[in-house]
C-alpha cells in the first residue's frame, strides 16, 4: 500500500565556489598555474594580464557583472534560468568538468627523453650472438627485469609465459644458460633473482684480489651470517683476522644492492619545487610573504558584458540571440566564480601560513628543532576559525622558503609528550635527540632500544621502550644488530 507524507531533511550542499575552492586551496604553486591556464583556455570571458581601462568604459569589475546579474534584464519572454543552473545550483560547465572527487583528478605522467632501461639492455643484446630461440629467451627475460634490476620471478613461471605468450617451448635449464649472458650484461649484478646473486655477481666482475676473493666467500657460503653481522662467527669460520674482516666487508659495502637504480636515477625527471610561501628575520622580526605566482591578475572580459548590453537594448530577439546570451551567461558567471575562488584561495593559504609562523616562532627565529613546539592541525584550525581539512590542504602540498632551507609545510606539524618537568614538548623534538644519541653512539656496540629509552629517561623524556622503536622506525634507522660495524 501505497502513502504520501511529509518528512523533514536537514543535508549539506556545497556551493559551486565552495567547491572550487577547495579544489583550488590544495594544489601547489605549479599545478595552480597550470590549473589557472586550463581555465583562461576553457573560459572565453576570463582574462588574464591588467585591465585595458582605455576603452571607454570606467565601470570596474563589480560594476562590469552588474548587468548580468539583474535577471530582469536577461531572463525576457521564454528565456529560463534554470536551463542552465540545474536543481543543486551548480551549473552545467561545473559538473561535465570538473565537479568530482579529488581521487579521481586526472594525472599527468611526464615521461623522461632518451632510452628506457630495458632498451638500453636490449641493445646490449645485439652484441650477442643467438639463436632464434635464444634471442626470444633474452629478450623475453630482459623484459622481466624490474626498475632495481632484479627478475624476481622463478624460472618455473617465466617457462610458462614463455610457452603462453611468445609460443616458446624450452626447459629450465635452457633459460638458465641464456640467464648467465644476460648476468654479463651493464650494469653488473642486473638480472640476478636476489640481493645474495646481485653481489656476487658484482664481485665475480672485480679485479680479483684477497679482499674480493674472502669477500666473494663471504657472500656464497656464509650470506645468512653477512646479514646478521655474526663477525665473530665470520671470522672463526673463515679462519680470519678483524682486520681481514673489516677489508672483505668494505668490499661488499661498495657494492651496488640496486644495479637498476643506477641507470633509471640518471634519466630521471628532476621535480623543481617552487615555494609557496617566503619566511624571513627582517629586524628581529619574521616576514611571511606569498609566491605572487598565487596572484594572477584576472578581470571578466568587457567584449562579453557588452554582448548582454547589446542583448538588453534590441528590440527584436531571435532564439539564436537568446541561446548565445544563455552561453554568455554561462561564462560570465564561472568566471566571476573563478576569480572569487582564487581571492579566497589568496587569503586563506595567507591567514594559515600566517598562523602556523606564529605558533612555530621560536623555531623560526633560530632554525633548531627542539624549538618546534606540539601542533596539530586542530590548533591552527582554531586559531583561524576554520575547519580542520581546509588546514590540511594547505599543510600536504605547500612549501614554505625559510633562512634554513624549503621546507614542506606538514613537517612542522607534530604531536606533544609531557617530559619529566610536566612540560608538553613535541615528538620531533624527541626525534632530534633519539637521531643525536645513535649517531654518537659506540658502532661497535651500538644501543639497544632498552637503552635508548633509559638515556632519554635520564634527559627528562620517560618514554617506554616500544615508543623508541616506533620513533626509530619513523626515522628509518634499524636495529642495534644491524647497526654494528666492525
Amino acid at each position: 500500500m501505497l502513502k504520501q507524507y511529509l518528512q523533514f531533511k536537514l543535508s549539506q550542499k556545497l556551493s559551486p565556489q565552495q567547491i572550487q575552492l577547495m579544489k583550488l586551496i590544495q594544489l601547489p604553486t605549479q599545478a595552480f598555474e597550470q590549473r589557472l591556464k586550463q581555465e583562461l583556455e576553457e573560459n572565453p570571458a576570463l582574462e588574464g594580464g591588467k585591465e585595458d581601462k582605455n576603452d571607454g568604459l570606467d565601470d570596474d569589475f563589480d560594476n562590469t557583472t552588474e548587468d548580468y546579474d539583474d535577471n530582469e534584464s536577461i531572463n525576457t519572454e521564454d528565456i529560463n534560468i534554470d536551463e542552465y543552473l540545474s536543481d543543486d545550483e551548480i551549473p552545467d560547465y561545473k559538473t561535465h568538468a570538473n565537479n568530482y572527487s579529488a581521487d579521481d583528478d586526472e594525472k599527468s605522467i611526464p615521461y623522461a627523453s632518451g632510452t628506457s632501461f630495458t632498451q638500453h639492455l636490449i641493445s646490449q643484446l645485439n652484441t650477442y650472438r643467438f639463436s632464434d630461440e635464444e634471442r626470444d629467451i633474452a629478450e623475453f627475460l630482459v623484459g622481466s627485469v624490474d626498475e632495481s634490476g632484479y627478475i624476481r620471478r622463478e624460472l618455473s613461471d617465466i617457462m610458462d609465459d614463455l610457452a603462453f605468450t611468445q609460443n616458446v617451448y624450452t626447459t629450465e635449464d635452457k633459460i638458465d644458460e641464456v640467464l648467465q649472458i644476460v648476468h654479463q650484461l651493464d650494469p653488473a649484478g642486473v638480472g640476478a633473482r636476489n640481493l645474495q646473486e646481485c653481489l656476487s655477481i658484482q664481485l665475480h666482475r672485480k679485479k680479483q684480489r684477497p679482499d674480493v676473493e674472502l669477500a666473494l666467500q663471504i657472500i656464497e657460503k656464509a650470506f645468512d651470517q653477512f646479514t646478521k653481522k655474526h663477525y665473530k662467527k665470520l671470522m672463526q669460520k673463515f679462519n680470519i683476522t678483524e682486520i681481514q674482516l673489516k677489508n672483505a666487508i668494505g668490499e661488499i659495502e661498495h657494492l651496488n644492492p640496486k644495479p637498476g637504480g643506477s641507470y633509471s636515477n640518471n634519466n630521471r625527471i628532476v621535480e623543481h619545487v617552487v615555494p609557496d610561501f617566503a619566511i624571513k628575520i627582517v629586524d628581529g622580526e619574521l616576514e611571511l610573504t606569498l609566491n605572487g605566482r598565487n596572484a594572477p591578475e584576472l578581470h571578466v572580459s568587457r567584449e562579453y558584458s557588452n554582448m548582454l548590453k547589446g542583448y538588453k537594448e534590441s528590440k527584436e530577439k531571435t532564439k539564436s540571440q537568446k541561446d548565445a546570451v544563455m552561453f554568455i551567461k554561462q561564462k560570465l558567471d564561472a568566471a566571476k566564480w573563478f576569480i572569487e575562488a582564487i581571492r579566497q584561495r589568496q587569503q586563506t593559504l595567507f591567514v594559515t601560513m600566517s598562523a602556523i609562523m606564529h605558533y612555530q616562532k621560536e623555531y623560526f627565529l633560530t632554525g633548531d628543532e627542539r624549538k618546534l613546539r606540539p601542533m596539530i592541525l586542530k590548533d591552527i584550525a582554531d586559531e583561524i576559525e576554520m575547519d580542520v581539512s581546509t588546514v590540511s590542504r594547505v599543510a600536504n602540498s605547500k612549501y614554505v622558503d625559510t633562512p634554513y632551507g624549503t621546507k614542506l609545510i606538514k613537517v612542522f606539524f607534530s604531536e606533544s609528550m609531557t617530559n619529566a618537568k610536566g612540560e608538553e614538548v613535541s615528538t620531533r623534538e624527541i626525534k632530534k635527540i633519539l637521531e643525536t644519541i645513535i649517531e654518537e653512539e659506540n658502532k661497535k656496540k651500538p644501543l639497544t632500544d632498552d637503552a635508548l629509552a633509559k638515556i632519554l629517561k635520564e634527559k627528562g623524556y620517560p618514554i617506554a621502550r616500544r615508543t623508541v622503536a616506533k620513533y626509530r622506525e619513523q626515522l628509518e634507522i634499524p636495529v642495534a644488530r644491524l647497526r654494528k660495524k666492525i
